[in-house]
């Protein structure tokens, strides 16, 4: 049984599953496991106590539209979670979670109507009739994460009754809104991906053309206007006219990557290679050097080009979910190594920040600057959204959580690849990766401490008497000190992909070192809100000044020496001084009259930064990412 995340059936590079590719341990791996004790568990608990699975129990019973709580999108949350324990039993064939996951279907069933129709919040007496509400109502979205859910438990354990919903809602879909039928889509893109996977997975073609319907509608002003204009929901241009994501981020990522399916499925070139264009156009001018996308608040939104402020940065995450899954079907279509780069930058600092070290606190969005202490919130209360302050235990609007536990639960789909002629190595973490070629199984395990330091060592583990390829990617980051070395012969290996092809024996081993050591990094200066400012990389990790090991404990002040960065195997620093209080004093100066602030006015001193990652783990304080030099 293929456990496939995404499988198109073409491209330059073959997924492989969650079976096939297995993080042993290291950074990833220990998130991994606190998702499998805590995560998810966390997000089982929250969503019957804020009542969005009991919203299915009242359908039942009757006590609609009354006893239902949540926003209208309330389900896509349940089937999120449903989604991550299908590909956490899969990873782990965790019996209990399987249970569990059982009596939620099981609760979910009997709400679905006899066409198919499935929603807790549309249809019945006293609520919204049914896609009366299309801009903003949802329905298509949460079908969307109903049918990602039923893949990944389709092909993890088998077709069951998460699946038989899931076809006789997508068969409903395609009566409802097929050709001669309602000529709209979704005000959240969603639906696409999820129609396309399930195309994939049942084989059946008119779930692909029904997803195709809805790419080709949009951008035509099918849904109306409303006063954040019809951008917010990409339905102003075209997807093959646009050069750059704008609009809600979270949509326009989701409907990228349903553009890439269905682009691929129907060898529609001119729709890939918009999209391609489009995400390199995003990447250069509308993305935080966290991977972080959307710069706005109004509208969880792209800002303009360069229009990337630290300090108002919304960087939702799932936005940043979203690109990984784009980027991780472009990587499939193209096996262009940018686009793991880009996977490896959001992962680490956008998704590895989202949850707090206890498993059971996230962040809703990721600034670049915390300007105040943040406020402990409570633990038995759902926060309200949008503000960084500190990681909340839930959300009004709880969108995050669930897609982080969905994504950590399936995570060695993005980390290998594999070919005719061999493996591909994207990501690094402890771990084994095995596939079949025509002469028979290969398979390497890695050994690593990444990104702690940058030696990787692969092992061969299974192989076949011919040549075969052991590719692996140099992180754009690595423009020099990058070597590989096989049994002995080291080579020097600049950014992109190394490909080794070897007659490999059983303990062959391949060494490949990159320079994780911190460095400066500067801005465009087309950034307006940069411009002055250094920000410190260490490997794929972005670091931050904490104020908790400030010494004046105020960020907002401080100014960096460029010249004192230092990393002594791992920890580093930089040396800090700040240009002093605020005064009573107008801040606008004439140099030519009055003189201007020339530097900090307390003495510098040794200052630790921290992963970005990492930050507001120890309660409450300030942080930057970008750094005025003095």
């Amino acid at each position: 049984m293929s456990e496939h995340l995404v499988s198109p059936s073409t491209g330059t590079l073959q997924p492989l599953g969650i079976d096939q590719v297995r993080i042993t341990g290291g950074f990833w791996g220990e998130r991994q496991q606190l998702n499998a004790t805590t995560i998810i568990e966390h997000c089982e608990k929250w969503v019957e106590k804020m009542g969005w699975v009991g919203n299915f129990d009242a359908a039942i019973a009757g006590r609609l539209p009354g006893a239902r709580t949540g926003r209208q999108f309330a389900d896509s949350d349940v089937y999120k979670l449903i989604e991550a324990m299908a590909w956490e039993i899969g990873r782990t064939g965790d019996l209990a979670m399987d249970e569990r996951l059982r009596a939620l279907v099981d609760r979910i069933a009997p709400v679905q109507e006899a066409d198919g129709y499935l929603n807790t919040n549309f249809g019945r007496r006293g609520q919204v009739g049914r896609y009366e509400d299309l801009p903003h109502g949802h329905e298509l979205y949460c079908y969307g994460h109903l049918l990602q859910a039923a893949v990944a438990r389709g092909r993890t354990t088998g077709d069951d009754l998460l699946v038989q919903i899931a076809r006789r809602a997508a068969d409903h879909l395609c009566e409802v809104f097929g050709d001669g039928g309602i000529e709209s889509v979704c005000g959240h893109p969603e639906i696409e991906v999820g129609l396309v996977e399930f195309a994939r997975y049942t084989n059946e073609p008119k779930y692909l053309q029904q997803a195709k319907l809805f790419i080709d509608r949009r951008g035509h002003g099918v849904l109306g206007d409303l006063e954040l204009g019809r951008s917010y929901f990409q339905d102003d241009i075209p997807i093959r006219k646009s050069r750059a994501f704008a609009g809600h981020a979270v949509r326009a990522t989701y409907l990228a990557a349903g553009a890439v399916d269905v682009a691929v499925e129907t060898d529609d070139e001119e729709l890939l290679h918009s999209v391609i264009d489009q995400l390199a156009h995003t990447v250069a001018a509308r993305t935080y050097l966290t991977g972080g996308m959307g710069s706005r608040h109004e509208g969880e939104a792209f800002g303009g080009d360069f229009e990337l402020p630290s300090d108002r940065a919304y960087a939702e995450t799932c936005a940043g979910v979203g690109s990984i899954m784009l980027n991780y079907r472009l990587l499939l279509a193209t096996g262009e190594p940018r686009y793991a780069d880009l996977i490896e930058r959001t992962l680490f600092n956008v998704i590895a920040t989202a949850p707090g070290d206890d498993g059971q606190s996230f962040y809703y969005t990721n600034t670049l600057h915390q300007r105040e202490p943040g406020e402990i919130a409570p633990t038995d209360e759902a926060s309200m959204r949008a503000a960084s302050s500190l990681r909340a235990p839930w959300y009004e609007v709880s969108c995050c959580p669930t897609n982080v536990a969905r994504t950590l639960a399936s995570l060695g789909s993005y980390f290998a690849t594999a070919t005719a002629e061999g493996i591909q190595l994207h990501q690094y973490a402890p771990g084994t990766v095995t596939t079949e070629l025509d002469g028979g199984a290969v398979g390497i395990s890695v050994a690593t401490e990444y990104p702690n330091n940058g030696e990787v060592t692969i092992e061969v583990t299974d192989t076949i008497d011919e040549p075969w390829d052991i590719a692996l990617r140099v992180p754009a980051w690595a423009k020099e000190g990058a070597t590989v070395n096989v049994n002995g012969t080291i080579r020097n290996a600049g950014p992109g992909t190394v490909t080794l092809r070897e007659t490999f024996a059983v303990g062959d081993t391949v060494q490949l070192s990159l320079p994780v050591e911190a460095h400066w990094v500067e801005p465009d200066p087309r950034i307006d809100s940069l411009r002055g400012q250094l920000a410190v990389e260490r490997g794929p990790l972005v670091m931050c000044l904490e104020s908790v090991d400030l010494q004046s404990g105020d960020v907002n002040a401080a100014t960096v020496d460029r010249g004192s960065l230092t990393d002594d195997s791992g920890r580093v620093t930089v040396s800090i001084g700040s240009i002093g209080d605020v005064s009573d004093e107008w801040p606008y100066l004439d140099p030519a009259v009055m003189g201007a602030p020339t530097g900090p006015t307390t003495e510098m001193a040794p200052t630790t930064l921290t992963p970005y990652h990492a930050w507001a783990n120890r309660g409450p304080s300030t942080m930057r990412v970008w750094m005025p030099t003095g």
